[in-house]
């Protein structure tokens, strides 16, 4: 197993992040391809506005990223502190069952609670049963929320 380090993404990751994130919107979630400077421009936003939120890159030796992970950042009223909502986790299918996923994860909890965030949210599709099993294997719980969406 090679050394996987996990760290914040920065502006030299962005040609390897937009081609992870290309594997999993389009090839992971067959999405249509989003246009490469708008996803640029997302990349780029959360770097340069790092309140919003911070994307994770899990790096193997030698610069070459294999997953990411992003966080976006909005407010608890109940608690009256900030949260954050675990929306992209990823790993390259050809790096899958090395505990990636299950670093970057760490990354992103302890993020949070380094940061006296009330807490992380995250969805997950009810098919994708592989994502379910980290999730149940790190700790977390089910939601006793019901996620609803309008477009």
């Amino acid at each position: 197993m090679k050394t996987v380090n996990i760290r914040p993404a920065t502006k030299e990751d962005i040609p390897q992040l937009l081609d992870l994130m290309y594997q999993y919107i389009v090839d992971f979630y067959k999405c249509p391809r989003p246009i490469e400077d708008d996803l640029k421009g997302l990349i780029i936003h959360l770097l340069d506005h790092p309140y919003e939120g911070i994307q994770f890159v899990a790096e193997e030796e030698p610069n070459k990223l294999v997953g990411f992970a992003t966080l976006y950042f909005t407010f608890n009223t109940l608690e009256v502190k900030r949260m954050a909502l675990l929306y992209d986790l990823f790993v390259r299918p050809d790096t899958r069952g090395q505990k990636v996923g299950e670093n970057l994860f760490q990354t992103c909890l302890s993020y949070i609670r380094d940061n006296n965030y009330s807490h992380m949210l995250w969805e997950t599709a009810h098919d994708n049963v592989t994502a379910q099993s980290l999730y149940d294997k790190m700790g977390a719980q089910k939601a006793a929320w019901l996620n609803y969406e309008i477009k």
